[in-house]
């Protein structure tokens, strides 16, 4: 199916639900649906980037950005995710945890606003995935237009292009607390380590980039062909990065790719959702 398809497709499963509040991060994800939501439901739909230490202050700056080159109505809400032992654990399901508490403040803020549905920027290409989150979302009734119109990653960056939105090739991001080892505890302090780190570079030029902190080993992801760029700066990084509090740098010959975290889980610990049914809404 084309761009201008996928398009009408999402934008009806949108309209059907008369009103709703987006899970905002400023990723193409939900920037895309955000987009369509205004485009559909108008003063009907509200966006809400839920804020705490495990996301960057720059992507909050690229989401403030974003909503208003586009006209959307964003509010920022603090949710103490950091209280929750059952995620700052880290265990393979933390997510599952992190989006059970993230669900109930987005419902309760749903609620006063008047607004019927809760929708995220989850599609088909997260379901082939490491995705407890994906079940909790859905356990808590939040619904997934992409998902429900079939619309996978790819096809999400087809559609933003085709309409000529900025974000449309915006590298992939996610929470800071993917970059700890599942089992290692989840503390502000690390999360402020990988936040500079990734922070300043980002600043070098180094667009899509993980710092994976194995304790006080940082190991550093970038696309292959980039990594002749982390080579020639080597010295700089490491004696940055040092200074971030890592003991030792990295970089990972492997190259950057999305979850690698989850590279060492045993395939029986993998929580893979199936694809929910696509039902009508009520």
């Amino acid at each position: 199916m084309d761009a201008p398809a996928l398009r009408k497709r999402t934008l009806e499963k949108i309209a059907a639900r008369g009103s709703m509040l987006v899970a905002f991060s400023g990723g193409v994800d939900s920037s895309l649906l955000a987009v369509l939501a205004k485009e559909a439901l108008g003063d009907r739909s509200h966006c809400v980037l839920l804020d705490s230490p495990v996301v960057p202050r720059e992507a909050i700056k690229e989401a403030e950005a974003i909503a208003r080159d586009y006209g959307l109505t964003l509010e920022i809400l603090p949710v103490a995710v950091m209280e929750d032992g059952r995620f700052t654990k880290n265990p393979a399901e933390r997510c599952y945890w992190c989006k059970k508490n993230s669900a109930a403040a987005l419902r309760k803020r749903a609620g006063e606003l008047g607004l019927a549905c809760i929708a995220d920027g989850i599609n088909v290409s997260d379901t082939g995935e490491h995705r407890p989150g994906l079940v909790a979302s859905t356990e808590e009734g939040i619904v997934h237009p992409f998902l429900e119109a079939g619309v996978t990653k790819e096809g999400i960056r087809e559609i933003a292009k085709a309409a000529g939105y900025s974000f449309w090739d915006k590298p992939s991001a996610a929470c800071l607390s993917s970059r700890i080892p599942y089992g290692e505890e989840i503390t502000t302090k690390k999360l402020g380590m990988i936040e500079k780190a990734e922070e300043y570079l980002h600043k070098k030029g180094l667009r899509q980039v993980r710092v994976r902190a194995h304790s006080t080993i940082a190991r550093i992801e970038v696309p292959k062909e980039e990594m002749h760029q982390v080579l020639d700066m080597h010295d700089e990084i490491a004696g940055t990065l040092r200074g971030f509090g890592f003991s030792y740098v990295t970089l990972d010959l492997g190259g950057y790719r999305s979850g690698s975290m989850d590279e060492v889980l045993d395939p029986s610990a993998r929580n893979i959702p199936k694809k929910p049914e696509t039902r009508s809404p009520t």
